[in-house]
Formats: C-alpha cells, sequence, structure tokens
C-alpha cells in the first residue's frame, strides 16, 4: 500500500467517522450471539400471529411457521455469506452498496431496514401494553392508555439503548430467558391438557380454510403472516462491529438459533391448537394481546399463572423491540460512517460509546409510528405493524439474496452458500411480497410502507444536500474498512 492510497483511505474514513469519534466496543461472545438472536426471533412475533394463522389453515398452524423457517434460512445462508466477506455494522444497505454501487438504492435499502426494526419495536410496545393492562386487570384498555403506556415503553428503551450495548445485551439476556420461561409454561399447558384428556391433539392435522382457499394458497398468505415471527436474525448481521470473531461464529450461531426458535414456535403451535378449537383461536378475547393468554386461562384456569403471565409476556415482548431498536439505531450509525446519512448520526458518547443521536432519532421515529396507527388506523397496532414489518423485510431479503449472487464476483469469504440457495431465498422472497399473499383487509400493509419509503425518499433527497463530499460523489464503504483500492462510481476509470 502506498503512502498516498493510504493517506487517501484515511482521508476518507475521516470524512464519514470524524478523527475524534471512538470504535464501537465488541462485547458480543458465542453465547451473547446466540441469546440475541434466539431472544430477537422469538417474543412478539409468536404473540401477535399464532391466532391470525390458526384463522387461516386451521389446525395446521404449525406448518406456516415451518414454511416460514425453511424460507428464511435461505436467507440467513445469503447472510452468512456476506457478512463474514463484509463484517460491518450496516448489514443489507452495505451489501446492496456494494453489488450495485447506486448511492439511491443503498440509501433506500437501509432506510427499508431502519423501518422494519421501528414497525416491529412499534408492535411490540403495542402488545405489551394491551398484555400490562391485562395483568393489572384492565382487559379492554381504551386508546388513550394503550398510547401513554406504548410511549412510555419506548422511552425506557430509547434510556437503556444509551447505557451501551453491554448493558442492553445484558438486558437482553434476562429478557430471553424470560420468554424462553413463558413459552415453556404455554408448551406444558397444553401437553397437560392433551395428557389430561381436555385437548384434543388430532386439530394438528386438520385444514381448515375460512374463506375456501386451497391448501397452496391459504399456507401462502399463512406463511406471509407468520414470516414477522421468524425475522430478528438479520438484526445480528448490524451487530457485527461489536462482536468478537464474527466470522468464526457468526455461521454457527445464527443456524442454531434459528433452530431452536422454529422448534419452540412449532411445539406453541401445537400446544395452542391442542387446547383452543380454532374458531376461537381466530377471535382472542384481546387482538392486540394475541392468542396465548387465552390458552393460559382456558388451559390452567384459577391457577396463579393465570395472573402471572400477562407479565411474562411483557418481558418477552420487551426484549424483541428493545433488540429491534438496538439494531435501528446501530444501522442509523453505520450509514452515518459511509456518509449515506449526515454526519451528526454518527456521532458516539465517549464515556459509553453508544451512538446517541442516532437512538433519538429512531426512538422518536417509533413514538410517531405508535401515534399515528393507534390514532388514525382501522386496524390494530398488531395487524398493521406486524404485516408491515413482514412486508419491508421480505423486499429487504429479496435484494440481500440478489447481492449475495452479484458478490459472487469479489473472492470469496470463509463461509460459501450453495448457488441455489440464494437462487430460491430471492424467488420465493420476491412471491411472498405479492398481494396474493394477503388477505383484502391487510391493504393497509402496503399503504403504511409507501409511506415510510416515501418519507425514505424525501430523507435521501436532504441528505444529498446537506453531505456533498469532494468530486460530488458519496464516500465509499470500500475506505470504511480498510481498504486502500481507488473506488470510481461505475462507469468511470
Amino acid at each position: 500500500m502506498t503512502a498516498s492510497s493510504a493517506d487517501h483511505g484515511a482521508d476518507r474514513k475521516n470524512e464519514t467517522t470524524g478523527p475524534d469519534q471512538p470504535p464501537l466496543k465488541r462485547v458480543l461472545g458465542p453465547g451473547l450471539l446466540l441469546l440475541f438472536i434466539v431472544g430477537d426471533i422469538l417474543g412478539a412475533g409468536v404473540y401477535a400471529v399464532t391466532g391470525r394463522l390458526a384463522g387461516q389453515v386451521g389446525g395446521v398452524a404449525w406448518l406456516p411457521f415451518l414454511v416460514a423457517f425453511a424460507i428464511a434460512t435461505l436467507t440467513a445462508f445469503s447472510y452468512l455469506e456476506l457478512v463474514t466477506k463484509y463484517p460491518q455494522a450496516a448489514g443489507a444497505a452495505l451489501y446492496a452498496h456494494k453489488a450495485f454501487g447506486i448511492h439511491f438504492i443503498t440509501f433506500l435499502v437501509a432506510f427499508t431496514v431502519v423501518c422494519s426494526g421501528i414497525t416491529s419495536a412499534s408492535t411490540s410496545a403495542g402488545l405489551l401494553a394491551s398484555n400490562l393492562m391485562i395483568g393489572l386487570g384492565d382487559d379492554n384498555p381504551g386508546n388513550g392508555v394503550v398510547l401513554g403506556v406504548a410511549m412510555g415503553f419506548m422511552l425506557l428503551l430509547g434510556a437503556i439503548n444509551l447505557r451501551g450495548v453491554g448493558e442492553s445485551v445484558k438486558f437482553n439476556v434476562v429478557l430471553t430467558v424470560v420468554e424462553m420461561v413463558a413459552l415453556a409454561i404455554v408448551i406444558a399447558i397444553g401437553f397437560v391438557v392433551v395428557g389430561k384428556g381436555d385437548g384434543d391433539l388430532s386439530r394438528v392435522t386438520v385444514f381448515e380454510s375460512p374463506d375456501d382457499k386451497n391448501l397452496f394458497m391459504a399456507v401462502t398468505v399463512a406463511t406471509a403472516i407468520a414470516f414477522f415471527s421468524m425475522v430478528g436474525f438479520e438484526d445480528s448481521v448490524n451487530m457485527v462491529e461489536e462482536t468478537k470473531e464474527p466470522e468464526r461464529i457468526f455461521p454457527r450461531m445464527m443456524l442454531t438459533g434459528l433452530g431452536i426458535a422454529v422448534l419452540i414456535y412449532m411445539l406453541v403451535a401445537i400446544s395452542v391448537v391442542a387446547v383452543i378449537p380454532a374458531e376461537d383461536i381466530a377471535n382472542p378475547t384481546n387482538p392486540d394481546a394475541g392468542i396465548l393468554i387465552d390458552v393460559v386461562k382456558v388451559g390452567a384456569p384459577g391457577l396463579p399463572i393465570d395472573e402471572v403471565f400477562p407479565f411474562l409476556t411483557v418481558f418477552a415482548v420487551a426484549n424483541t423491540a428493545l433488540i429491534n431498536m438496538l439494531m435501528a439505531s446501530r444501522l442509523v450509525y453505520g450509514m452515518a460512517r459511509q456518509g449515506v446519512l449526515p454526519q451528526v448520526f454518527g456521532k458516539v458518547l465517549r464515556r459509553r460509546r453508544s451512538p446517541y443521536v442516532a437512538i433519538a432519532f429512531t426512538t422518536v421515529l417509533a413514538m410517531a409510528l405508535i401515534a399515528y396507527v393507534r390514532l388514525a388506523s382501522e386496524s390494530t397496532i398488531v395487524v398493521s405493524l406486524s404485516g408491515t414489518t413482514a412486508l419491508l423485510l421480505l423486499a429487504v431479503f429479496t435484494v440481500v439474496n440478489v447481492s449475495c449472487l452479484v458478490l459472487r464476483r469479489d473472492p470469496p469469504g470463509k463461509f460459501r452458500a450453495p448457488t441455489v440457495v440464494p437462487v430460491l431465498g430471492a424467488l420465493l422472497c420476491a412471491y411472498l411480497l405479492g398481494p396474493w399473499a394477503r388477505l383484502e383487509t391487510d391493504m393497509i400493509q402496503y399503504k403504511i410502507a409507501a409511506y415510510l419509503l416515501g418519507l425514505g425518499i424525501v430523507l435521501w433527497a436532504v441528505a444529498r444536500l446537506l453531505h456533498k463530499p469532494e468530486g460530488g460523489h458519496f464516500a465509499d464503504i470500500d475506505h470504511l474498512d480498510g481498504d486502500d483500492t481507488d473506488w470510481r462510481p461505475p462507469g468511470q476509470s
């Protein structure tokens, strides 16, 4: 490496991070990373969608979970190939930038991922508020109460996030354990009820569609719903700069986490169907609270767990929201380092070494989204925002799978997926984006996604006005990972 090229790389790095910005702290080992992944995949998803799945396919509600897991695993292989090749925090946006080299696409992918994290956390906030009020004795809280609790919860998450990723991930360990205990209770109740002869395990093979769809179309719709429960593994990619030896531990931990999650999901689905008839599952007592509370009430009436379970749910849902907000803030920080967002979003607290401007931005945006959906939408927070999250991430996953194929032109990293994997991943994710995979009542999800992406386009234009590097070109990601290759925009020599 020549002196001039080294100076050039340093200058470009300073353009985006600033010479006095410290690096992020590497605190995640294999155990913490696995708990991070499992905790993010579990939680809000299983509470939010299990009832809706049974409403679409009857007793085979476990099947959409399995199909969603298969599609998610295909995309996880693409992520693993890319994260071991390019171990930086920006995730899907980084891969899109390296694959296509178009600033607009990079920004749009990044903003889509940020929005997916925020819509997921907002879904969790709605679930948490409803479950908390049920635990306190109010089965049907009003809009104002739910909104106030959800807003207060998002502020608390912002404060925890500011403390730094080490404290946040340690908090995640506690919440993940509580989360798994809550789901273990549901599974245990299901098997105890069946063992006593009060449940019907034969329901798990019964297919029922409320609008006479065939099995393929009904499972397609249910899989699109279930996909919200399988997302989360991609969040870990945005924590790569805070992970020890990411090239070595990421593949094993990500695939292990996905396997643990789908096993738990399928056992929960079987337990729910065995305890409650499908027609009742589709109409839970409180749609925003989910069906698992009803399973506990029906399967363990009069026991103390009936009163404790809503609070366990609160902790489980809080875990999902925390990890999503961690991801969103780190992605905003990563994009600021790359010059795609204004440099102010890359500022880091010197003592805590956490990206405080990015945390404040994502927290405020989440609160605004909660208020809009709760006050202005005819649908519930859970239905609107869980579906929007899945919609946004399916689009991102399609891009990631395509990027994986395009980037085969670069030298391979330490992990390489078979070529058929990203091909199938891209096709299946794109298929689930279509309106045929949505109920008529779910079309609002396209509307919310369009509003969010429209905001992204506006912010992209603002970013270009605020941040114009020398020569009119944006800072290149390659120089941010120490690569001194002289990069030129496509079409220039």
